[in-house]
């Protein structure tokens, strides 16, 4: 293409596996392990629906993501696709906005891991663990890409094999194999009000509470750009985590369903534990605890990275400070790092000090820019497909699906998602917050554009 990327300078050290699992473990955390609850709380048995739409959408926006990517990887993933397709405004506001994002939510992960930590080694306080979890990780992520991406197959390797045994043990229960067991058949996915038990209403509350879950699917295509053939490496890695991620979000919850009334279901209490306790596995809690614990420490050293590559990515192109460009011998931007970890320690300070009022309006302010950086990545495939098409065709290795009117499809629907969350009291804060912080960035944005034009 005329206005091609100069190469990528950073390490070229992870490999397909490590791309593989990324794309899998990215979104394998305590959204679905816990935060599923609060789904099956209002949508019944219906919660298999909405994650199917949900996953559905992720899918649909990685597969854009993937084409793009295929044909032009890059560490700055979006926010170049963004910045080739609608001008540097574009690539300026999605690339701040989702570094934002990552160091925010990384706030919340560290926390968590420490609350987890902190009840199996009570002297050790909170802040302590925090601490030794951010010096760790922010150790990995200085050394060579390689150890990044080591850390992260084996964390995710974890994460997939926990869920691959609940679904064979939850399935053995379904059918009555396991010892004390009978076959349970349909009654409670037809019991308690029938399987929608709130109706479509229900469904569409259940997609608000799980879409972002499939949040994180994106650092693949940011991390692709390191491994040594990254248009072949980014288009596998796609297509094998798209379809594994509906298999285990959407076959977990109908194992759950399946076997459990959803009106036992309590909201906070993690319905994997619920399910093991119920088949008699022995200290259920405990290794869910565990598990937990590992997604939250994998998702935080992923944001971490992913936060790093982001905002490198941004000095690169004259976006961000450019004393971040700064590189390791091992080809690791050690300053970009240093910078989003920073950051992420303020976020942390702040989530400890004040969770329910200054961390509150900063993770709300994040809340729903998710579906702001998904719609930016639809209209960049709308875009530039078209001049890929023109100018390198042989670089479409993978391609979105039923262009463009897929792609139309899943920009309506999103837009459909965040009027349905104006009008839901819980989620409206976080899409005025995040409306907020993107009319602030696209601000800044704006203003240094006419800045530009006058020099």
């Amino acid at each position: 293409m005329h206005d091609a990327l100069p190469a990528e300078p950073l390490s070229h050290g992870l490999k397909q596996r490590h791309l593989t699992m990324l794309g899998l473990g990215g979104v394998i955390g305590a959204g679905l392990f816990v935060g599923s609850g609060a789904g099956i709380a209002v949508a019944g048995p219906g919660i298999v629906v909405s994650y199917l739409i949900a996953g559905t959408l992720a899918m649909l926006v990685m597969r854009m993501l993937g084409e793009m990517s295929a044909a032009m990887p890059a560490s700055g993933s979006f926010s170049v696709h963004a910045e080739r397709a609608m001008g540097r405004w574009a690539g300026f506001s999605v690339g701040w906005l989702y570094w934002f994002l990552l160091v925010v939510v990384l706030a919340v992960e560290a926390t968590g891991a420490a609350q987890i930590a902190n009840g199996w080694v009570p002297g050790v306080p909170q802040w302590a663990w925090v601490l030794i979890f951010m010096v760790v990780f922010t150790a990995t992520n200085l050394a060579a890409v390689k150890n990044f991406g080591e850390f992260e197959f084996w964390f995710a390797a974890l994460k997939v094999g926990a869920i691959v045994l609940f679904l064979a043990l939850g399935l053995l229960a379904v059918f009555g194999v396991l010892p004390d067991t009978e076959p349970v058949g349909m009654t409670n996915l037809t019991g308690q009000g029938g399987f929608l038990p709130n109706g479509w209403e229900g469904v569409v509350s259940g997609v608000l509470a799980v879409i972002f879950a499939f949040g994180g699917l994106e650092v693949v295509t940011i991390a692709a750009a390191e491994s040594d053939d990254p248009a072949r490496a980014v288009a596998r890695a796609v297509r094998s985590a798209v379809w594994r991620i509906l298999f285990f979000y959407v076959g977990s919850m109908l194992v759950i369903v399946t076997l459990l009334p959803w009106t036992s279901m309590e909201p906070g209490q993690s319905p994997y534990v619920a399910v093991l306790d119920s088949i008699g596995v022995q200290s259920a809690g405990q290794i869910m605890n565990i598990v937990v614990f590992v997604a939250l420490l994998s998702a935080l050293n992923a944001n971490l990275y992913g936060s790093s590559r982001m905002v490198f990515s941004l000095a690169e192109r004259g976006e961000a400070p450019k004393g971040l460009l700064r590189i390791s011998a091992g080809g690791v931007p050690r300053r970009a790092v240093l910078a989003s970890v920073a950051f992420g320690f303020v976020s942390v300070l702040l989530n400890l000090k004040w969770p329910d009022s200054v961390f509150l309006y900063m993770l709300n302010a994040v809340g729903a820019v998710l579906l702001f950086v998904w719609g930016l990545i639809a209209v960049s495939q709308l875009r530039l497909r078209r001049r890929i098409e023109r100018e390198a065709p042989q670089t479409l290795t993978l391609r979105m699906w039923g262009f463009p009117w897929l792609t139309w499809t899943t920009l309506a629907a999103m837009a459909a998602v965040l009027v349905l969350m104006l009008t839901d009291d819980a989620a409206r804060p976080q899409v005025l917050g995040s409306a907020a912080a993107t009319c602030a960035v696209l601000l800044v944005a704006g203003v240094r554009e006419l800045r530009a034009r006058r020099a």
